[in-house]
């Protein structure tokens, strides 16, 4: 079928996907909560957030929930997900009823703990069975733009839904996979934020690569004890969604947890650094989220469980460190 695509979000994500879209002639509307920014993003094709990037005329920017939504047949939220009950409420409307819904926000709702999925289908009054696709993966927005080679997957319970997504964003430098465990997908998607704020904390304590290493195994291991506890299955962590996005994660110098995390290995306070940026950090709610579930459930996180602590009861970094290192021995186990 001829698809056409609108976006909700206008941030790193919502505009390199307008773009890609655009390369491949799919008609595609971008809209955002934010008027002046629009309105600015409209009139140069450019944003601060994205300047590597110029959006041709054919995407449609506007600020006019209803042209943005009207005919689509697709619509994609890249909304941070703290954000997306307020930001949908004012489009919800206009969403045409048989719109698959797709999205690419990663994190956990603050207060409720829901995953993004659940959080967009209340908002736009659609059931909790209702098909969401969750497009996501290894997917540094800044070599998107540069047609750097990457690779996503388009994970939902309905095939048909995954197989429209894949067809519809593919591109000769985006390979998307299809798969069937949209749960596992978002939580590790989630929960990789986490780790990758453990991993910018090694990073800005000079502890080097064995200790990120071993961090990264490790976190991943907690990743599935949590993930199998919300319903995923334990094999999606070790694919696209998880291992391959906790790496480039954990490691690109680009990733906003990494450096929220290394920011604060080097001293800097938590309140301080989000002050400095431009983007949302969903590591540091995620975190908070995780870490109250696995206490309720007496699961075995302590490296999420020291991101949190740092985060938000002022632990400092070395001795969380000095903590981890010191429990006591065990026998390595993968879940």
């Amino acid at each position: 079928m001829s698809e056409r695509v609108s976006i909700v979000g206008d941030g790193q994500m919502g505009i390199v996907l307008a773009w890609t879209l655009a390369q491949r002639g799919v008609p595609c509307a971008l809209w955002g909560p934010f008027e002046r920014d629009l309105e600015a993003l409209r009139r140069e094709r450019r944003s601060p957030r994205m300047p590597s990037i110029e959006l041709p005329p054919s995407v449609e920017v506007t600020a006019d929930a209803g042209a943005a939504l009207a005919k689509c047949t697709i619509a994609v939220n890249a909304i941070p997900t703290q954000f997306i009950a307020s930001a949908w409420k004012s489009v919800a409307p206009s969403l045409p009823r048989g719109a698959l819904l797709v999205s690419v926000a990663k994190g956990f709702e603050a207060g409720t703990h829901r995953l993004p999925s659940s959080v967009l289908r209340s908002a736009v009054g659609r059931a909790e069975s209702t098909p969401v696709v969750v497009l996501t993966g290894p997917t540094i927005a800044a070599e998107l733009a540069r047609r750097l080679p990457a690779t996503m997957l388009a994970a939902c319970a309905d095939a048909d839904g995954a197989l429209r997504v894949q067809a519809a964003f593919a591109a000769p430098w985006i390979r998307i996979y299809t798969h069937d465990d949209p749960i596992g997908a978002e939580v590790a998607g989630a929960l990789k934020n986490v780790i990758a704020i453990a991993a910018g904390i090694v990073d800005g304590l000079e502890l080097g690569f064995n200790a990120k290493s071993a961090l990264l195994a490790r976190g991943l291991v907690e990743m599935v004890r949590l993930g199998t506890a919300l319903g995923a299955k334990a094999e999606t962590f070790f694919g696209i969604a998880g291992v391959g996005d906790l790496a480039t994660t954990c490691f690109s110098p680009e990733g906003r947890n990494r450096s929220c995390g290394e920011a604060l290995g080097r001293g800097e306070t938590l309140e301080r650094h989000l002050a400095s940026t431009r983007s949302v950090v969903e590591g540091v709610e995620t975190a908070r989220s995780v870490v109250q579930f696995a206490r309720e459930r007496a699961i075995e996180v302590p490296i999420m469980d020291a991101v949190s602590r740092i985060l938000f009861e002022g632990l400092p970094a070395r001795e969380a460190i000095r903590e981890l290192m010191t429990r006591e021995p065990k026998e390595e186990r993968i879940a």
